[in-house]
């Protein structure tokens, strides 16, 4: 079950006056963590509830693509391509819709900034389907969602749902899946779902989700049977570090963490120092060859050997956000993005790995050393205008690789 995205759908915005009765989720309830879930308290972080609530629904939503992506994979020809040339399914609108609706019940003044409309679903018959997956996966009882409030829910974060003043402003930025490449191909193929909080042009706190994440330190990430794997959920809060907890078994009899201690590992950036130590994830489409800095040092994708003039280019995973939470976990060094045009590169391809990685112990950057500006855009905040491209490290090499990519 998988389908094409045309943009081009009518702006709504969606008003949530009560709040529903739960349902259960594939026969079994899905449990909201408890308050004291968290790896810190509410005391140390501003944003604490909102965090929360990032976390339950970003759960929800990889919940959701498990089950979509298991239906994608047993049909045959329902694969399209979307505008812009890279494949979409019904789980991109699904999540969408269902962290639409659910941060609009539980903060309905907060607008959203999101990747989709729902102009193809309108246009294609494609509601039912849509509607299906996020009732199942929502926290709305049955007869309590309509087909209405879900299309609606997927709108409300498009690009002509909302227009922000010129002074910065609160709201939520969600990539439905990053890495929809890697979610069609199936297998071990990684994507993440990466919701963000911004308060007045800050990035606050940070969710991302990632069931196919290998749970071990091997850097062999193409490797389907080396490891066995049961997801991610990294969480970030401003002054409060980042953190991952697992996943629980992605079965569609199972929920995620209904069985699974809250245990949650305080991550970090690597400690290496010098480049030729350190290991780098690039854009799947491009080549060492196409950045500066392979004029200084050969990218070899093996194990490392001594030699100063040679770099560790990690095999290649779908989308920006992977890279992002590689980085902030320890397992790349460094992340380089290069800027074709102006508007090559969208808000939510980067929002919440911003502040995973600097709550890491890492540092986040233009290629002239500039701070990223998510209002770069004015009205819209939906695109980054980077000098040069972006480059995401562990801190400690980010001068270094700024002298050498210039």
């Amino acid at each position: 079950m998988a389908i094409l995205l045309c943009y081009g759908g009518a702006p709504a915005i969606l008003a949530l006056h009560r709040r529903p009765s739960p349902m259960s989720i594939s026969n079994c309830l899905f449990q909201m963590r408890a308050s004291s879930s968290l790896p810190f308290t509410d005391q140390k972080a501003k944003y604490y509830q909102h965090l929360e609530i990032a976390v339950d629904v970003v759960e929800r939503a990889c919940r959701l693509c498990v089950d979509v992506q298991r239906s994608l994979l047993s049909s045959d020809g329902k694969i399209v391509q979307k505008i812009d040339s890279t494949p979409v399914t019904i789980a991109d609108f699904g999540v969408q819709a269902l962290i639409s609706l659910e941060l609009s019940l539980q903060f309905p003044s907060i607008p959203l900034v999101a990747e989709e409309d729902s102009g193809f679903v309108r246009k294609s018959n494609l509601v039912d389907a849509v509607f299906h997956v996020v009732r199942e996966n929502s926290t709305w009882g049955q007869g309590e969602l309509s087909h209405d409030m879900v299309l609606k829910a997927i709108d409300r974060g498009g690009k002509d749902a909302l227009s922000h003043g010129p002074e910065p402003t609160t709201y939520w930025v969600l990539d439905p899946i990053d890495g929809t490449r890697g979610f069609v191909k199936g297998g071990e193929a990684l994507y993440v779902v990466g919701l963000a909080l911004v308060v007045e042009g800050e990035i606050v706190l940070g969710v991302m989700g990632c069931p196919n994440w290998k749970n071990d330190n091997s850097e062999n990430f193409d490797d389907e049977d080396s490891i066995s794997t049961s997801g991610i959920i990294m969480i970030a809060h401003v002054g409060c570090g980042t953190w991952r907890s697992r996943l629980s078994s992605s079965s569609s009899q199972q929920c995620f963490n209904s069985d699974v201690p809250n245990n949650w590992i305080r991550c970090s950036v690597d400690t290496f120092r010098q480049i030729h130590e350190a290991s780098f994830c690039i854009p799947e489409s491009k080549t060492w060859e196409s950045f500066p800095l392979s004029k200084h040092f050969t990218a070899i994708p093996n194990a490392r050997i001594d030699d100063r003039n040679q770099v560790l280019l990690l095999p290649t995973c779908c989308g920006s956000l992977c890279k992002y939470l590689m980085v902030a976990s320890g397992r790349a060094s460094a992340f380089i993005l290069g800027s074709k045009w102006a508007t090559s590169i969208k808000v939510w391809d980067h929002a919440v790995g911003v502040v995973c990685v600097q709550e890491a112990g890492g540092k986040v950057s233009d290629w002239k050393g500039t701070k990223l500006n998510f209002s770069a855009d004015g009205s819209h905040r939906r695109v980054l205008v980077p000098q040069g491209g972006i480059l995401v490290s562990n801190g400690s090499l980010h001068h270094l690789l700024l002298q050498a990519i210039v």
